[in-house]
Parts: structure tokens; C-alpha cells; sequence
């Protein structure tokens, strides 16, 4: 009635409906039941996905531009749905298939009737009448024939994915999906395969070239059929400029740009990495992956491939075929740069083989992280002096570069010379199961063997390791020094978490930081970091020069046995940086020394980096503690008092055992004792003492050390220590008969030391007297096969016990 209000009104006319439809329903429940299963039918009647085809694993950098593609299972190159499509595309594809594609609802009548009158006067097919939406709904049901019926399913399908499905996501579709020839599919890998370009890119000209090209892809493709193509181009280009899409100059400029001629190699900067990502993130997985973004920065990425193909036409030369390199952002925990082998090394050469993640000896490369264990238990300041002379420990004899030896030397050199010996010393110290367990802990996967079993060469190359995990622990370890100081003096547990190639924004830590080091502690990291910027290296006289680098960076390389493996690690407070050199079948050369062909490896690639500065020493975890000066020890009495930096922990650490105070006579020129001299008149003197085997190779390389004064005649020897020691063989040793060069049966040196320069040694074995030595204490003897006793007797009746064996061939 007129009196009702505009909702009244409707609520009436929908009740009226309601009864009528319920009238209707009891009339002709037949035809409602029909149309209900044709409505089922009709809604249901597309499906889900639409496209199942298997895509190209893709990997992208951290701005999305195109590292690599593995091609897709079925041999095409179809890069993964993509809903972003280049605005001129999209113009030039809906100019070009589908004008009216924005006003219909997947079927255009006026297309229909126009293709239909074309047909009839042609008396064949020549047009369709497709929309857009048909064509994909076509591209979908791939295989099926073009007949009526299947116009017809086309029709109902693509009308009912226009009811679903957006006008943009319909033109993605298609766009992803639509053949361009050969085996290219979709608008990505065509744009890269036809323009080696970035689909973002396209030019009006190479739009229209790409719009056209689905229409018969077979028939017009680059490099076939070349006019035909460049005719359909420059059509479109000519309607464009009709519907006043682009202007005249943009047309006539566009009809200029050549014609793709051939594909192109799609970008291959990182195909190691592609293939870890395919393994890890796609191979066999029901929710694959196969689009990533990654943390890879690719000009550094295309650099580094640079440095390490340069790099290799030298190494290449003398036998060595392969390297790797990787490059990681330390706060991020990213990797910018993942080089698995040198493009160029070859098949026969394993140049597929990703070196990145496989276990190769370790050399010297673990020794930092002993060194900081030590500083961390408190056994040892960075001056604290380490025995470096002939060693044997449970049947295992280290030995140094050129086997020279310094006597004693403080840990911090040690470390910059990277010596074997002192090493060997400290993981004795520390403890090799100790050891063991915190090379596990932070994160080396490849120690999964005993300790028993590596034993002590575990920290000189006895074991394997990866270059991502050592790479990962250097980083790690930088990472914790910079987070004490940016968490005012604490700690966070994933400092020590494997980086990630697979690019996050970064957020900003939540976690609250711990007082408590989740791993290693930052001053016991920061002393061995501080250390490694100075790192020396050996000539080829054995004398020892620093390595001049442009920028400060932490670093130490190594050597596997048999020269097997070169390593270089570096890293500054924002980089991490990895190399590895050598033969992916591990044949060994003589040139393949960390030193030499890692290492300058390293420093080209970290002059590729921004320079940055150096840690903040973390000075709330560390104490100035007092010192001797001479040996590093906490003082002891007679010592001269220094003061180190150095861990809390080193409280814990031994005094110094060198000093020893001296009862001397008048002169100063012997040592007493009262048998001989009133206490009265003595003279007590605080005197820097080495044992006698350390004060042998410790006075060749410090000539202004001075031994202690020898006892005055007839004043009896109260030195508790033997002044005697010997050098050659160790305790018992089982030492092989030498051969010399003509055959025969050569002899066996020995060679001992004595404090006193001027003492004379008598040797015996197995009780005979076979000689005796003066000043320079070396006899060369040639004993029967079998165990024999060796004694050596000074003049003043001091005494030296030894057991060892003589092997035959």
C-alpha cells in the first residue's frame, strides 16, 4: 500500500516470492530438482587447481631478479604461477585476444557471431571467437579436441570461473600458462629465454612480440617464420596507437626493436645453490617449493664467480681444478655470496660437485676455536707460553712447518703461526673429549665419530668438516662478540644457528638476551679474534712475515694432510667469508697450502665488501688480571708484573712455574748451596729457568737468554731438575734402520741436550759404553734389531734413563 514504508515494501516481496516459489515447487518438483543439479553441476564444474603441470624450480636474489631455473619434470620451461604481469603486456595481450575482455563474463557474443561469419565465407575454421577466459579454460584441458561439445564445456567453465576468479588473476593465468614455442611457457620464461630480461622489463616492442606469439606458437616463433612475426607485431603495435594506447613515436620506435633471433641461456650465477635449494626445498615434496627468494646478493654473487674464475686460470695450471667460496652477512645470519665449484673446472673435473656442503680435512682450520676454549676454561692468557719442542703423545709426533721448533711461545703467536706442536700441547691441557664435545655443540655436523678415534691430530686436520660449517661457526663467533656489546653484555641462544639462504626481512630480536654464554664466551671469542688479524706466514727460509691485508679481518687458513685441501676463513664484524681449494676427487698437489692459494683468494673477495671496523672489546666480560711478564702466568715470586686483558676465568689459572730463585755466591757466577757457602753470604736472585729441552730451541731463537749459572765445584748439585734431556728419540720410541742412498744399512742420530754448554755426556746401551759428547751432544750409532736401554751420564753424576726399539723393514 502506499503507506508502507521502502523495507515494508521489500519484506513483502520477498514473502510473495516465497509462496509462489513453494506454489511452484509442489507443481513441478521435477524441474526444480533439474535445475538444482544443473546449478551443482554448473558450480562445481570447474576444477581445482586448473593447472597441475609441473613448473622449473626457480631461484631469485634478495630484489627478486633471476639467479637460475632447473627445468620442470615434463622437459619445459615453465616458471612458477606469477600474479604480477608487466602493465604493457597486459595491454598489448588484451588489444591483441580480447578487447573486450573487461566487459564480459568469460563469453563475448559479438566475438562469437563475427568468428561464425568468417567461417562461413571462408568454408573453414579460421577464428574462434575465444575469450581469454576460454583460452585459459582451453590451455587447462590440455589434450582435448576443438569440437562443439568442447566449445561448449569451454563456454560453461569459463563463465563460471569468471564468477571466482578476478579479470587480473584470469590474465595471469593465461599468462603463466600460454605456450610461446618450442618449450618455453608462460611470460616469464619467455621473456628471459627470447630477451634475457626480467618480464618487469619488456619494452612496447618486446610486449607485442610476446602477445602475439601464443596465438601459433608452432608457426611464428623467434627464429622461424621471422616476417610473419614481425608483420603480427607491428599490427598490434598499429592498433595500439589507434586506441591511442601509445603514441606515434612510441610505435615507430617499437616497430625498430629487433626481432628475438634465437633463446637465450636463462642465468646461471648460482647452480650449486639451485640445486640445494631443488633437493631441500622441492625434490619428492608433496608442498614443494619451487619459487625462492633468496638472500643472495647477485652482483656480489656475479663478482665472486669472477674472482674464482680468475683465480683458477693460475691454479688450473699446476693441477688444481676446483674451488668454492661463500659469503655471509654476520648480523643477518644470510648468505650474500654461495659459489660450490668454479665455473669452468669441467665435468672430468667435477665441476657439478658442490664443495659448499661436502667434508673435507679440516687442517689447521679448528685451531682458533681450541684457542679460545682455552682462554674460555682459564688455562692459558694470550702471552702465556707453550712448550714448542719434539713432541710424542700416545704414539703421535706432531711437527711444524720446516719441523723447527721455538722452544716455548707465547699462545698468541702460536696462533698467528699457526703451530702444530703448541696446539697439540693445549688440546692435551684442555682435554681431547672436551674438545670433542664443543666442536659438536657449535655445530660441526661432520664430527660424528669418537674422540677416541680422531684422537690428537682432531684439532691438526684429523677430522672433516664442511666449508658452510666452518664458515657458520667463524660467523657465529663474530656474531656473539657484536651482540654483547648491542645487548649491553648478554647473549642470545641462535647466535650460533646455520645462516639461511632463503631471504626473510630481518625483524628485530624479541628474545630477552642471557648474562649466561649459550655457547662459547665472548672475551674468550674476541682474544682469539683479536689474534687472528695478525696472522704471520712461513717463507720458504722458514723465517715468518706478516700478511698485509688493506682492512682488519680475523682469518687463518689451512692445510690438510697430503695437500689435499686449502682453506681460508675470514671475518669482520658484518662479514664472513669462505674458501676452499683443491681436487673434488682429492688428489693432492704441492701447491695446495692455505696460505697460497686460498688465502689470496679470500682478499679479493673481501675487497669486493664495504670496509667496516673492527669489534668493540667486550671489557665486561674480560679482567685486567696481573701477569708474569715472561711467561703469561699469574705471577710468582721473583716475577716482573704485567697486566693482560684477558677472560674472568683466568683467575683460575697456574702461576708461573719458569721463575725459580737462585742461591748464588758473591760474583754471581755460580750457583750454591750451604754445604759450600754460609746462607749469610749468598746472593738470592729471581732467574727466568726453561727446561733443558725448551732452553736448547728456545736460545737459537733468543739469543739474549741467559741459563742459569752451573754449581760451583764441590758445592754438591741441588738443581731438583735434570739438567739433561734428550731430543732424539722420544720416550719409547720404535724408530726403523735408515737406508742411504747406496743401500747399505745407515745409523740412527741421537742427539740430547745438556744445561751446562761445556758438560760432557757418556752414552751406553744395554749397558756398553758407545761414546761420549762435549758441547754439541749428537752420536750417530747403528744398534741391532730389537729393545735396547739407552743411559747418558754427565760428569757430576746426573742420569738419564730411556727405553726404545729398533725396527727392521
Amino acid at each position: 500500500t502506499p503507506q508502507m514504508t521502502n523495507k515494508e515494501k521489500l519484506f513483502s516481496y520477498i514473502k510473495s516470492l516465497q509462496s509462489k516459489s513453494v506454489l511452484l515447487l509442489k507443481k513441478r518438483p521435477k524441474t526444480f530438482a533439474f535445475l538444482g543439479i544443473a546449478l551443482l553441476g554448473f558450480w562445481f564444474c570447474l576444477p581445482n587447481p586448473l593447472f597441475k603441470d609441473p613448473t622449473s624450480m626457480i631461484l631469485d636474489d634478495n630484489k627478486g631478479n633471476l639467479l637460475g631455473a632447473r627445468i620442470a619434470e615434463d622437459g619445459q620451461w615453465r616458471f612458477p604461477h606469477n600474479a604480477v604481469l608487466n602493465e604493457k603486456y597486459i595491454k598489448c595481450l588484451v588489444a591483441y585476444e580480447d578487447k573486450r575482455f573487461y566487459y564480459h563474463l568469460g563469453v563475448d557474443p559479438i566475438s562469437f557471431v563475427r568468428a561464425f561469419g568468417q567461417n562461413i565465407r571462408n568454408k573453414r575454421v579460421v577464428s574462434g571467437g575465444s575469450t581469454i577466459s576460454m583460452q585459459v579454460i582451453r590451455m587447462a584441458r590440455k589434450g582435448k579436441n576443438r569440437s562443439i561439445w568442447e566449445k561448449i564445456v569451454e563456454v560453461f567453465q569459463a563463465t563460471r570461473m569468471e564468477l571466482t576468479y578476478s579479470k587480473k588473476s584470469i590474465l595471469a593465468l593465461y599468462a603463466s600458462n600460454a605456450p610461446f614455442g618450442g618449450n618455453v611457457v608462460g611470460i616469464d620464461a619467455a621473456s628471459w629465454r627470447y630477451y634475457g630480461k626480467n618480464p618487469n622489463l619488456l619494452s612496447w616492442g618486446e610486449a607485442a612480440t610476446l602477445a602475439v606469439l601464443p596465438n601459433s606458437p608452432s608457426l611464428v616463433r623467434p627464429g622461424k617464420n621471422q616476417k610473419t612475426l614481425l608483420d603480427k607485431r607491428n599490427r598490434l603495435l598499429d592498433n595500439l596507437l589507434a586506441s591511442k594506447i601509445i603514441d606515434a613515436t612510441t610505435c615507430e620506435l617499437s616497430k625498430t626493436e629487433p626481432l628475438p633471433d634465437k633463446p637465450h641461456n636463462l642465468p646461471s650465477l648460482a647452480p650449486h645453490l639451485l640445486e640445494r635449494a631443488f633437493m631441500e626445498l622441492c625434490r619428492g615434496k608433496k608442498d614443494a617449493i619451487t619459487r625462492v627468494q633468496t638472500s643472495i646478493d647477485a652482483n656480489l654473487q656475479q663478482q665472486v664467480n669472477d674472482v674464482l674464475k680468475n683465480r683458477h686460470l693460475y691454479l688450473n695450471s699446476n693441477g688444481i681444478h676446483n674451488i668454492a667460496a661463500v659469503v655471509f652477512d654476520v648480523e643477518k645470519n644470510e648468505v650474500l655470496a654461495y659459489c660450490g665449484n668454479v665455473v669452468g673446472a669441467g665435468q672430468e673435473h667435477g665441476e657439478m660437485v658442490d664443495v659448499v656442503k661436502a667434508p673435507r680435512s679440516s687442517g689447521s682450520i679448528l685451531k682458533p676455536i681450541l684457542y679460545t676454549l682455552m682462554h674460555q676454561e682459564g688455562l692459558i692468557s694470550s702471552n702465556a707460553l707453550i712448550s714448542d719442542v719434539p713432541t710424542q703423545m700416545g704414539g703421535y709426533r706432531p711437527v711444524n712447518y720446516f719441523e723447527t721448533y721455538d722452544g716455548v711461545i707465547p699462545a698468541r703467536r702460536a696462533l698467528v703461526r699457526s703451530l702444530n706442536v703448541p696446539f697439540i700441547r693445549m688440546l692435551g691441557q684442555l682435554g681431547l673429549e672436551k674438545f670433542h664435545y664443543w666442536l659438536k655443540k657449535i655445530g660441526l655436523s661432520t664430527i660424528n665419530q669418537s674422540a677416541d678415534y680422531y684422537g690428537m691430530p682432531l684439532v691438526l686436520g684429523g677430522a672433516e668438516t664442511t666449508l658452510w660449517d666452518i664458515t657458520s661457526t667463524y660467523a657465529s663467533m663474530a656474531r656473539t662478540v657484536n651482540h654483547f656489546q648491542t645487548s649491553n653484555g648478554g647473549y642470545y641462544s641462535d647466535d650460533f644457528e646455520k645462516p639461511k639462504y632463503i631471504f626473510k626481512n630481518a625483524a628485530k630480536k624479541t628474545q630477552k638476551p642471557s648474562k649466561q654464554p649459550f655457547m662459547l664466551d665472548a672475551a674468550a671469542v674476541y682474544l682469539a679474534l683479536d689474534a687472528m688479524q695478525h696472522v704471520e706466514r712461513p717463507t720458504s727460509t722458514g723465517d715468518w712475515e706478516a700478511f698485509q691485508g688493506s682492512q682488519r679481518i680475523a682469518w687463518k687458513t689451512g692445510t690438510s694432510f697430503g695437500f689435499r685441501d686449502a682453506w681460508a676463513i675470514g671475518v669482520t664484524p658484518k662479514y664472513a667469508v669462505g674458501i676452499w681449494v683443491g681436487n673434488a676427487d682429492g688428489e693432492g698437489r704441492p701447491e695446495l697450502i692455505g696460505v697460497s692459494a686460498a688465502a689470496p683468494i679470500l682478499f679479493d673477495i673481501f675487497n669486493l665488501l664495504p670496509s667496516t671496523n673492527w669489534f668493540d672489546a667486550p671489557y665486561d666480560a674480560m679482567l685486567q688480571l696481573p701477569v708474569c711478564r715472561n711467561s703469561g702466568y699469574r705471577p710468582s715470586e721473583g716475577c716482573d708484573v704485567d697486566t693482560v686483558w684477558t677472560t674472568k676465568e683466568a683467575l683460575k689459572m697456574n702461576k708461573c712455574s719458569y721463575h725459580q730463585v737462585l742461591h748464588l755466591d758473591q760474583n754471581e757466577a755460580n750457583q750454591v748451596t750451604d754445604a759450600c757457602l754460609e746462607p749469610a753470604l749468598m746472593h738470592h736472585k729471581s732467574w727466568f729457568v726453561l727446561p733443558p729441552l725448551e732452553e736448547f730451541y728456545y736460545k737459537s731463537k733468543n739469543p739474549n737468554y741467559i741459563s742459569p749459572p752451573p754449581f760451583k765445584s764441590g758445592c754438591g748439585n741441588m738443581d731438583t731438575q735434570n739438567p739433561m734431556q734428550l731430543i732424539y728419540p722420544r720416550v719409547q720410541a720404535q724408530l726403523y734402520i735408515p737406508v742411504d742412498l747406496d743401500g747399505q744399512k745407515g745409523k740412527v742420530v741421537f742427539r740430547a741436550t745438556h744445561r751446562e754448554e761445556n758438560s760432557i755426556i757418556y752414552w751406553s746401551i744395554d749397558g756398553e759404553v758407545v761414546g761420549e759428547t762435549k758441547t754439541f751432544h749428537t752420536l750417530e750409532l747403528a744398534p741391532s734389531v730389537g729393545k735396547h736401554r739407552l743411559v747418558l751420564v754427565d760428569v757430576k753424576g746426573n742420569r738419564l734413563e730411556q727405553g726404545f726399539e729398533l725396527l727392521s723393514k
